[in-house]
């Protein structure tokens, strides 16, 4: 079975995101940077998004349960895909967090062996995987 670990709350292994702000809210922003609250935008940006996070925090559990998610770093690697497919079996992988396939799987093995993969947050594998496996990514 693949690996899960739980990934710390500050993980140095960052999503880039874009995000568009109102001008007025910007200025508030550059300001509390300018009066030293945070050192920068994205700290506060990042701040923000902690304590909202926190606040749902109960709410994120339940859904994380209600829909069976893994959450932190999920890795699959080509010894995982290879013993799925010597028990005949087919993952359905629901991952909240990262999910790593492995360099060294092949396009066939991931094929046999996963049946479907549900990643809120961040998927990483090589570009033929994902082609390989897009109509099976939700």
């Amino acid at each position: 079975m693949p690996k899960i670990h739980r990934l710390p709350d500050r993980h140095a292994d960052t999503e880039k995101i874009t995000l568009n702000i109102g001008h007025v809210d910007l200025g508030r922003i550059d300001l509390l940077v300018r009066e030293g609250f945070y050192t920068n935008r994205t700290d506060f940006i990042r701040t923000a998004i902690r304590n909202q996070l926190s606040t749902d925090a109960r709410a994120v559990d339940q859904s994380v349960e209600r829909h069976q998610f893994e959450m932190g770093l999920f890795d699959v690697t080509r010894a995982d895909l290879e013993a799925a497919r010597q028990r005949g079996e087919t993952l359905h992988l629901r991952v909240l967090g990262l999910a790593r396939i492995a360099d060294d799987v092949p396009v066939e093995l991931a094929l046999e062996t996963i049946g479907s993969l549900s990643v809120l947050g961040s998927l990483q594998a090589s570009k033929d995987i994902k082609t390989a496996l897009a109509d099976r990514i939700t």
